[in-house]
C-alpha cells in the first residue's frame, strides 16, 4: 500500500513539472502583464507603519546582518523547481547581508559539499552581480547564477519584509485583505524594481497584520530564472523576536502559489548577530573572509 501510494505521488509529481508552461499560462495571483500603475499614497503609509512595528529605526542602523539557518525541504519540490531548490547542497546556511549595499552572501551545506553565492542588487537598467561557487570552484551555469540571485534576493526580503522595501521609492497599491494564520491582514501589492535577482521587474504583495502591524506573509512572481518564470510563491513567517531592536521571524515557511499549490521549504533561525563591520570584499568571495568569517552567534 506505502509503494503504491509513493508511485502514484511521484507520478501527479511528475505530471505537475510537464504541465508547468501551460500552467504558467493560466490565471497567476499577480499578473506582470499591465502597466505598471500609480503609487497610492496610503499602500505607502501601510508598508511604512509595518516597517516601523518591525523596527525601523533600529534597522537603519545595522550595517551587517550575520545569521544561520537550518532548514527541510518538502517531497518533490525538487521536480518543480530543480535549480532554485539545489537540495544537496541548501540544507544549513550562513548568509550575510548588508541591506544599505544590497549585498546578500550565502555560504551553503549540503551532502554534496559546499556552495557559496554571493550577491549585489543592480538597478531596473543594470541587472545586479552574482557569483556562484560549488566546493570552491565558479559556475558559469547561467541558469545556476539566475536561479541563486533570486534566492539571494529573496532571502532578504523574508527575513527583513517591509525594512527590505521601505524607503526605496517602489509603486504600492492596497490590495484588499486576507487572512493569514486566521489574523487578518491588509494587503500592499508593490511592483519591485529591480525584480527578485538579474530581472527589471517582479510583483510582491505583503499581508499586513491588522492589528500588530508585522508582515505575516510574501507573496512573489519568480521571473528572474525561465525554470521558475511565471511561478508565484508565498513565505509565511512566524515566532517573531525583537532583538537589537528589529523583529525576527524565527520560522519561515513557503509554498508554491502557482501554477498549482504545493509545499515547498521550512526553515529555522539557529544563530544571529549584527555590526560586525565589515565591508563586501569579504563577502563575495569563495568563503567569508575577515570579520565575516566567524558563525552567526548561536540562539
Amino acid at each position: 500500500m506505502t509503494s503504491t501510494i509513493i508511485s502514484r505521488r511521484r507520478l501527479l509529481a511528475a505530471g505537475a513539472v510537464g504541465s508547468m508552461g501551460w500552467l504558467a499560462a493560466c490565471g497567476t495571483p499577480l499578473p506582470l502583464a499591465a502597466p505598471v500603475p500609480e503609487s497610492q499614497a496610503d499602500a505607502q503609509a501601510l508598508l511604512q507603519t509595518s516597517a516601523e512595528a518591525h523596527g525601523l529605526a533600529a534597522f537603519r542602523k545595522l550595517s551587517d546582518i550575520n545569521i544561520r539557518y537550518e532548514g527541510q525541504w518538502r517531497p518533490f519540490i525538487d521536480r518543480l523547481q530543480p535549480i532554485v531548490v539545489d537540495k544537496t547542497y541548501r540544507r544549513g546556511s550562513e548568509e550575510r547581508l548588508m541591506p544599505a549595499a544590497g549585498v546578500v552572501a550565502q555560504a551553503y551545506t549540503g551532502t554534496a559539499g559546499r556552495k557559496q553565492v554571493g550577491w549585489r542588487r543592480g538597478t531596473p537598467e543594470q541587472p545586479g552581480e552574482v557569483a556562484v561557487w560549488f566546493n570552491g570552484a565558479p559556475s558559469a551555469d547561467p541558469e545556476v547564477l539566475a536561479a541563486s540571485a533570486i534566492v539571494a534576493e529573496g532571502y532578504g526580503l523574508f527575513l527583513l519584509g517591509p525594512l527590505w522595501l521601505a524607503e526605496r521609492g517602489l509603486v504600492m497599491q492596497r490590495g484588499g485583505t486576507e487572512r493569514v494564520d486566521g489574523r487578518l491582514c491588509d494587503v500592499v501589492q508593490v511592483w519591485l524594481r529591480p525584480g527578485l535577482g538579474r530581472v527589471a521587474l517582479d510583483r510582491v504583495a505583503l499581508c499586513i497584520d491588522q492589528t500588530s502591524g508585522l508582515t505575516r506573509r510574501v507573496r512573489f512572481t519568480l521571473e528572474g530564472s525561465t525554470n521558475t518564470r511565471g511561478a508565484v510563491a508565498e513565505v509565511d513567517t512566524f515566532d517573531y523576536e525583537r532583538r537589537f531592536g528589529v523583529m525576527w521571524p524565527m520560522r519561515s515557511y513557503e509554498e508554491v502559489a502557482h501554477p498549482i499549490r504545493l509545499p515547498a521549504h521550512d526553515w529555522f533561525v539557529t544563530g544571529l548577530d549584527v555590526n560586525r563591520g565589515y565591508d563586501a570584499a569579504t563577502l563575495l568571495g569563495p568563503e567569508f573572509t575577515g570579520a565575516a568569517a566567524a558563525p552567526a552567534a548561536a540562539l
